[in-house]
């Protein structure tokens, strides 16, 4: 459930996420058949001219360094246009370069923006000054779409008005980081790095796998995809499920064509959804029956049926019962309100699946909770069961099969699994939190695992008071990993070099 500071932090907030649902469902057609793209660095590589233009528009001296500012058409506009709001169109980032390098050398580190970090300040305050004078790292602060100058005029706060806006949002980091780093490279800059905190942290990711060369990468609290976030993650409290419920069941297309557009890495994730879809299609309706079931043994069979989905798994159900008052046709459909479900014990060696039922008074005052559903891989009999627990409570069969939806394209657009391997995962460390009650890492192949050879770094922290605490912690991140590419692809830092004005100006285009 991750740290009690994380679930009351998140409880006094105002922010609700997508609050107009899951967006139309053309554009998510769209967006998944662009993923696809986006997600082969060698496709993803021919999106992005190298000569990008980038204009830079304000320049401000603070005596050791200089602060510059810049805009650039995002690169999305071209690829999906007509979906990104005009607000969003325009990208922009604050540069803060020292006037004097400490080398031969111009170590360059992107930063993108995490949930509600709105503007430069924050970023530029908490790692880019002291980047700056710990290390000599120049800091390109990258402005997220949707958000700060970016963000729709219609959009209050942080508020993603639909599911579909994250995933515009990750798209355009992913090409926007690469016109960035080719700017970059075209000043002379280098090594270019990118790093980010929290949804920050995993736009990051993202663009690290789809870009052609070694470069350091520091994702801080973040994990191999965005699907637990938004269905066990705190920030799922801040969702409306009854409304993504009602519009994903009021349009077919949803159901029938894009959950079969997904594509998840975790292989357990399709038994997960068929779980609640087939019990609710084919459980009988009538109560009385299946009250009747928990005492006879002989008609389990039905049930049995309805819940071999796959002889790859075992199912594991906590008990779970309601009172017994009378209930409509539709109310017997959900049925996770009114039966309970006994652990399923293997009978014989095809891993037949054994349903019992029976009735568990204690809980008779709390009929709607959905307690966590268990599955284990048959090849897999000494590891722990991979548990899948809402952070909301789950009162039908309908919310669940939209959670599972919900889980199923987060996973098609921001699991890393679905990703190139970055280039050279030996500079990547990843920085992630322990109790952390935002990221959830259970249940999903760990980070580690997908990228060999990578850094794990921990805090015993939950998500806030790791960002409010850690973030020398995040820079020392960013400084080695950055000394680990080095000294890995660079020769030997010679002389110190100082920054020429005159010269910057004519290599880089300064609009009056």
């Amino acid at each position: 459930m991750g740290s009690k500071i994380d679930q009351i932090y998140r409880s006094v907030l105002l922010t609700k996420f997508f609050t107009h649902g899951w967006g139309n469902p053309d554009s998510l057609r769209r967006i998944f058949a662009f993923r696809k793209i986006l997600s082969n660095r060698e496709q993803c590589m021919k999106l992005v001219d190298k000569n990008h233009p980038i204009t830079i528009t304000k320049e401000v001296n603070h005596g050791d360094h200089i602060v510059l500012e810049a805009e650039f058409k995002s690169p999305m506009v071209d690829h999906l246009p007509g979906l990104l709001p005009k607000e969003c169109e325009r990208a922009c980032f604050q540069m803060l370069v020292p006037k004097q390098w400490k080398s031969k050398l111009k170590p360059t580190c992107v930063h993108l923006a995490g949930t509600g970090d709105h503007g430069y300040w924050r970023r530029r305050l908490l790692m880019a000054k002291p980047l700056l004078n710990e290390a000599g790292i120049a800091s390109i602060i990258h402005e997220n779409p949707f958000y700060g100058l970016r963000k729709p005029q219609d959009q209050r706060r942080s508020s993603l008005r639909n599911v579909s806006d994250l995933f515009l949002m990750g798209g355009c980091l992913v090409l926007e980081s690469i016109a960035i780093f080719h700017w970059a490279e075209r000043q002379g800059l280098g090594p270019i790095g990118i790093t980010g905190i929290s949804m920050g942290g995993h736009m990051a990711s993202l663009a690290a796998c789809s870009f052609d060369k070694p470069i350091p990468l520091v994702p801080c609290l973040s994990w191999s995809t965005a699907s637990g976030v938004f269905t066990q993650g705190v920030l799922s409290g801040a969702i409306n499920w009854e409304q993504l419920k009602n519009q994903y069941f009021s349009d077919q297309v949803f159901r029938n064509e894009l959950f079969n557009m997904i594509h998840s890495p975790e292989g357990h994730f399709r038994v997960f959804h068929e779980v609640g879809q087939k019990f609710a299609r084919e459980f009988p309706e009538s109560l009385n029956h299946i009250q009747g079931l928990q005492s006879k043994d002989s008609k389990n069979s039905e049930a049995k049926e309805s819940l071999k989905s796959s002889s790859e798994y075992s199912v594991e159900y906590a008990n779970q019962v309601s009172s017994s008052k009378p209930r409509s046709f539709i109310n017997a459909l959900n049925v996770f309100e009114k039966i309970s479900f006994s652990k399923l014990k293997r009978k014989d060696n095809n891993s037949n699946l054994l349903l019992k039922f029976k009735k568990d008074k204690e809980n008779i005052s709390n009929p709607y909770n959905l307690h966590p559903v268990e599955i284990r891989p048959s090849s897999a009999k000494d590891k722990p069961p991979i548990t899948f627990q809402p952070y909301v409570s789950v009162r039908d069969s309908l919310t669940w099969e939209a959670l599972q939806f919900m889980r199923g394209i987060m996973d098609e657009c921001t699991h890393i699994g679905n990703f190139d391997t970055p280039v050279d995962t030996s500079l990547i460390i990843i920085v992630a939190a322990n109790d952390d009650g935002y990221m959830p890492r259970n249940g999903v192949i760990p980070l580690t695992d997908l990228w060999p050879n990578s850094e794990l770094r921990t805090l015993n922290n939950g998500h806030i008071t790791a960002f409010l605490f850690n973030q020398q912690v995040f820079r020392n991140a960013i400084k080695d990993a950055f000394d680990k590419t080095i000294k890995k692809y660079y020769s030997e830092k010679i002389p110190i070099q100082v920054v020429d004005k005159e010269n910057l100006k004519q290599r880089i285009h300064i609009r009056s």
